[in-house]
């Protein structure tokens, strides 16, 4: 039956009674469900009233009547938990119920008195420059030395409760105490939640806060408790509760059908990678399809042009020291993701000298890092905060360089206008959205219509906003599109989806996801959106629940602001306390966040090195209870390496091989399938090396030494920074190649490599045999593989089985054999014509033998030279080099026109 279909059993149930039962008996089961029928408690509203912390607010004044009120109702009724006979708590129920919320509305004004005791010095952080890097270094030791001892709560004293409630303190809680008796759920949720999370410097109890939350949810169905008994089920968190992953299902699903965001993302996680329930695409399809209806309509809400939804609390804390193993070894920081830069460049930069370079620039008239400023303080980054007034500030610098008040261009350079009309696109978003400042479609406008002289992508999506919904202009569909259309054409992701969106409407299916493609390219949230409703319903295509799944998580995942704690946890742990950012990443990581998983797992690991400086220092080696889970490290590195982080596949072979977190031990055979895994992507050194370990030793692989050289060796091609340990292992892996050798061992030696050929062929014959027998296709070509499916039609099996290196084998053959013949043409040509010239000038000797008398006077001058040289020549001279008759008495090499030999040169018979 569907989880989603257990309210039609409400008709049964409701007349069960809710009766106290273990938690593997169906009634409590049932207890719950019928909570959720009789109402659910709006977590999100109370929530932000309920955990405020004491420095965001003002205490809330309580009238005279009711701190009176209250005052009585706790002197006579806390003993025995009844209240008094006096007339004014004597009206019913009603009535004790509204002096118990008065009694919760005194309790959080008495808890939002309290201040947290915080040290200024532990707030204090790095920054650029001599006097602040001194300072941070000075405050870092001044802690080591003097402030490092070991926890009080976790090692002098034997349990948290011990701990002595402050006054202030004290006296909240008798309140809520007081007003839990009277089955009042704003109270129950607020003792419970300073009992989990540690609210008002109230220590920590989750076995409390787990009764807490418990009664909460039999009492109403509240599916904020539901969610939070759910994960104390799926973490075993503090040790309140065993582990139950088919309980933490149970409870997720109940808060889920409640309502709860964060449920709903749990569920839709668990049914999609099978954690407590076998994998169901559809179930998971469903509820990351109720988050992700949720994210969009948050998205569109607001000002023109919706929310901006951007990730910049979800990243990996691993990831800001170099990774898991650190710079150079990990993945992310090794390879081709290296920082390949020069130590000058920008890219080893914090954002603060980057800042301060633009600034530097700005003020030297660049233009363009005037403009780099004003974007940064508008979208903000992770580290520093949006300032719009800022931002105003600088676009309106860059605007100033181009247009005059009236709108006047004030010069004609093209790249100044193309930078002032960026600026104009964001000072009329600003305005369209009243960011900054008043909102003003008419100012927006007119900032539109300037960028738009330059093609502005940006104003070009914002007038087609305007068009599109009648911003301050009349609404015209036909216009909108041409405008979004125009920002489409240069990329513009926004217009790109807004332009799929109307194709969409009008039933151009095609076209439409042709748009969403080219936007979801980008990472844009509606993009993903639509694609996954159109691969969810089968609209224009067949359905895939997997690929709709997969958009659907990415939507969801996207809208880390309205169901997830990252922030806090991100300022917790910058805060140094690790147990609330180790809380709030575990909840994140539950709703299947790739980033908080890792983060968890890298909170909870205990072996990030061999030589650690903590193994030095006696009260470095405790860690508070929270923080030791070897188990919890371990689920959480395979949750993260299950979602394709590369670091976290060869952690989980680490954990496996050294048997942490393992209830028998090691597992050699699982580390060795972890190492593989991790090494068929090419990008991890360490997992390469490690197999080349753990083949050199036979650890749960068979022994072979010339296998793990082979991995050494792609080890150090991967990552050129391995050269040094790779080297090392090198050296000991022959010496023990080497021994095995001479002792016979069984281990496979490291054999050598086969040697090239040192002489080529050069024969043709040689070469001819060589390139035939050549089965390597030369790296130019791409396989059939690379452009053709088996299972396309319209292929042509009986093509596909002829080889094509075959055929340019014929062809080059062909040419050649055409070449031959035409060289052996020309040379039979020439020795022809070679043979006629001997045979006439044989001729002229004969006839030159008995010359007439006038002939000998008349060409004495200009034929002299001639007789004389061919009678010089003549004893021992080839007949080649005499004068060939026809030629001009200069030697000149064509014969002119009208001479014997003129019509054999024309033929091609002479000078060739």
């Amino acid at each position: 039956m569907k989880v989603r279909h257990l309210h039609l059993i409400w008709g049964k149930i409701i007349s069960e009674p809710c009766v106290e039962s273990s938690a593997d008996q169906v009634p409590a089961a049932l207890c719950i469900l019928t909570g959720v029928a009789h109402g659910l408690f709006e977590r999100n509203v109370f929530r932000k009233d309920l955990t405020r912390t004491a420095t965001k607010g003002e205490p809330v004044a309580a009238t005279p009547e009711s701190t009176e009120t209250v005052t009585r109702w706790q002197q006579e009724g806390k003993d025995n938990g009844s209240q008094s006979k006096s007339p004014e708590l004597a009206h019913g129920s009603r009535q004790l119920k509204d002096v118990a919320s008065i009694a919760v509305q005194e309790a959080l004004s008495i808890l939002r008195s309290i201040r947290t005791p915080r040290n200024r010095l532990e707030r204090f952080e790095k920054t650029s420059g001599f006097v602040g890097t001194s300072m941070y270094y000075a405050k870092e030791a001044f802690f080591f030395l003097f402030m490092n001892g070991p926890r009080t709560d976790d090692y002098l004293q034997t349990s948290s409760n011990e701990r002595k409630l402050s006054k202030p303190l004290a006296e909240a809680v008798n309140l809520l105490e007081g007003a839990v008796k009277e089955q009042e759920p704003d109270a129950l949720f607020l003792l419970a939640e300073m009992n989990f999370f540690g609210n008002y410097t109230h220590p920590r109890n989750f076995k409390e806060a787990f009764r807490k939350y418990s009664d909460l949810a039999s009492l109403n169905g509240n599916s904020s408790a539901q969610h939070m008994i759910g994960f104390m089920y799926a973490t075993g968190i503090g040790g309140a509760v065993e582990r139950d992953q088919a309980k933490a299902l149970m409870y997720h699903t109940f808060s889920a059908l409640g309502g709860s965001t964060k449920s709903q993302m749990t569920a839709a996680y668990r049914h999609h990678s099978g954690i407590g329930t076998p994998r169901n695409c559809n179930e998971a399809a469903y509820w990351y399809k109720q988050v992700a209806d949720k994210a969009i309509a948050y998205a569109r809400s607001g000002p023109p042009g919706g929310q901006s939804l951007q990730q910049k609390d979800s990243y990996r804390l691993a990831d800001e020291n170099g990774g898991v193993y650190g710079e150079g070894a990990s993945v992310v920081s090794s390879g081709i993701y290296a920082n390949k830069a020069g130590p000058n460049s920008d890219s080893h930069a914090a954002i603060d000298d980057v800042l301060e370079y633009l600034d530097l620039m700005s003020r030297k008239g660049d233009l363009k890092a005037t403009f780099s400023l004003g974007r940064l303080h508008y979208e903000g980054t992770r580290t520093t905060k949006r300032n719009l007034r800022t931002a105003r500030a600088y676009f309106r610098i860059v605007a100033r360089k181009y247009w005059a008040k009236d709108g006047k261009v004030l010069t004609e350079d093209d790249g100044i206008g193309r930078v002032a009309s960026k600026a104009a696109g964001y000072l009329g978003r600003m305005s369209l959205r009243g960011e900054g400042m008043e909102q003003s479609f008419e100012k927006a406008l007119i900032w539109f219509k300037r960028g738009l002289a330059n093609g502005d992508a940006l104003c070009q999506y914002q007038l087609g906003l305007m068009y599109l919904n009648g911003f301050g202009v009349r609404k015209d569909p036909k216009t909108a599109s041409d405008y979004f259309k125009a920002a489409a054409e240069q990329d513009f992701t926004s217009a790109q989806t807004y332009l799929g969106r109307l194709f969409l409407d009008q039933g151009d299916i095609s076209t439409a996801i042709r748009y969403f493609d080219l936007a979801a390219r980008h990472g844009h949230i509606e993009a993903f959106y639509h694609l996954a409703e159109i691969s969810n319903n089968g609209i224009g295509r067949e359905r895939s629940c997997g690929v709709a799944t997969a958009y659907y998580k990415l939507v969801a995942e996207k809208a880390e602001s309205i169901h997830s704690d990252f922030a806090e946890a991100n300022q917790a742990y910058e805060d140094g306390d690790l147990e609330t950012a180790l809380v709030d990443y575990m909840m994140a990581a539950e709703q299947g966040y790739e980033s908080a998983q890792a983060n968890v797992a890298y909170l909870l690991d205990e072996f990030k090195s061999i030589l650690s400086v903590d193994a030095l220092i006696p009260w470095k080696r405790q860690r508070t209870s929270l923080l030791r889970n070897t188990v919890l490290a371990l689920i959480y590195w395979t949750r993260s390496a299950k979602q394709s982080n590369i670091d976290s596949m060869v952690k989980m072979g680490d954990y496996y091989l050294s048997g942490h977190g393992l209830v028998g031990g090691s597992d050699l055979e699982k580390a060795a399938t972890c190492y593989q895994t991790a090494a068929e992507t090419h990008q991890s050194a360490q997992a390469l090396w490690n197999l080349g370990w753990i083949h050199e030793n036979g650890m749960g692989v068979e022994q072979d030494f010339h296998l793990a050289k082979r991995f050494y060796d792609q080890a150090l091609e991967t990552n050129l920074e391995a050269y040094l340990p790779v080297k090392m292992a090198l050296v000991k892996l022959r010496m023990r190649s080497f021994w095995n050798t001479i002792t016979r061992g069984n281990v496979s030696s490291i054999q050598p490599d086969p040697e090239p050929k040192d002489n080529p062929p050069f024969s043709f014959s040689d070469w001819l045999s060589t390139f035939l027998n050549n089965e390597d296709p030369h790296p130019y070509y791409h396989t059939d593989d690379d452009f053709t499916d088996p299972a396309m039609p319209g292929t042509d099996d009986y093509l596909d089985d002829i080889d094509e290196s075959i055929i340019e084998s014929l062809i080059i053959l062909t040419l050649a054999a055409a070449l031959a013949g035409l060289m052996w043409y020309r040379q039979r040509r020439q020795n022809h014509h070679r043979r006629e010239q001997e045979r006439l000038q044989q001729q002229q000797s004969a006839t030159s033998q008995q010359p007439p008398q006038r002939q000998q006077g008349a060409g004495q001058a200009a034929g002299e030279v001639v007789v004389e040289g061919a009678q010089q020549e003549a004893p021992g001279a080839d007949h080649q080099d005499a004068v060939v008759q026809g030629q001009q008495a200069d030697g000149g090499f064509f014969p002119p026109p009208g001479d014997p030999g003129y019509a054999q040169w024309v033929a091609g018979g002479v000078g060739h």
